[in-house]
């Protein structure tokens, strides 16, 4: 559509949604490092993004046509705010699309780790083989014997929470917000450090603000037991990577399972690699079909403010 509104479509999107604002609008598919780009974002009235286009001043004056940005996700530590308030740009984005499929990836963690096991794909005759086989996938611990910490209480935060208690486990939470006691499903509010000293499993759950960068260092890993799961599937930047290797190092009771990573994607110089007891997996808290979609519909937002109607999910700009 040559005479609607240009939109560039800088990551991947799903096909339904991308279709469904091709048919809107005139949408361009081409990512930050194409060589085409900039000429794009010159004359681009829209742009939607994922998790790695990063939007400051200067990208910003570059698309002095811009009227709206779309996050096809729910964090925005990517995206200066208050720059694209400045100018006038609109930002918006899915809140508690992949809130589910994150909740999901933090108990598939947790249970690797509580309940080892493996699949057979040839018999077994031997009595002893058997046995000997059980044993060594024979679980320490059950999860409704463990008191799970979950560091901030946002939507995937209480998920958690709430799938925990389903699992019949002790919760507690720290958050910088007072929580109603009605909003906690049956979890207890406690300081970082109880947080940090009582928990068999601390789960990170915080954006990925400058506030927020490094809040796990050294000192609150020496609060920990020395058998903690720790587990972050929020923003790698939240846990200091030296202080993590070197307390799983000294610790090899304790296990680290981190989804995000400070870079993204990191290289052979990241301090976690090798560590036997540290496992990493590639970003895939929201990696779901479902999620995906959901995340992707935010073009309907994106076309709604182009049309100069009032979007459902907006960024909250103070």
């Amino acid at each position: 559509m040559s005479d609607g509104p240009l939109v560039i479509q800088a990551e991947n999107l799903d096909e339904r949604c991308a279709d469904w604002l091709g048919e809107r609008c005139e949408l361009i598919r081409c990512s930050k490092d194409n060589d085409n780009f900039r000429a794009h974002l010159a004359v681009a009235h829209g742009l939607v993004i994922r998790s790695y286009t990063e939007i400051d001043g200067d990208f910003l004056d570059a698309g002095k046509n811009l009227r709206v940005i779309g996050r096809a996700g729910v964090g925005l530590d990517h995206v200066d705010l208050k720059a694209c308030k400045e100018r006038g740009v609109r930002v918006v984005h899915t809140p508690g699309a992949n809130t589910q499929a994150v909740a999901e990836l933090v108990f598939a963690m947790l249970l690797d780790v509580v309940r080892p096991r493996v699949f057979l794909h040839k018999s077994i005759v031997d009595l002893k083989a058997w046995k000997q086989a059980r044993i060594q996938l024979t679980g320490e611990r059950e999860l409704g014997s463990l008191t799970l910490g979950v560091l901030g209480f946002g939507r995937i935060g209480s998920r958690v929470a709430q799938i925990a208690k389903a699992f019949g486990m002790h919760v507690i939470y720290h958050d910088v917000r007072e929580i109603p006691e009605e909003e906690r499903l049956g979890a207890r509010p406690v300081s970082r450090d109880e947080l940090f000293q009582r928990s068999d499993i601390v789960s990170i759950h915080v954006d990925g603000s400058h506030t927020n960068a490094r809040i796990v260092r050294a000192d609150e890993f020496a609060l920990m037991k020395d058998n903690v799961v720790f587990i972050n599937t929020s923003r790698g930047l939240v846990v200091d990577p030296f202080a993590c290797a070197s307390f799983m190092i000294e610790h090899p009771a304790a296990c680290a399972m981190l989804d995000v990573h400070d870079p993204e994607p990191f290289d052979a110089t990241y301090p976690l690699l090798d560590i036997k007891n540290v496992y990493l997996t590639p970003h895939l808290g929201g990696a779901t079909r479902s999620a995906s979609l959901a995340m992707s519909w935010v073009v309907r937002d994106v076309w709604a403010v182009l049309q100069g109607n009032e979007p459902e999910n907006e960024a909250d700009y103070d």
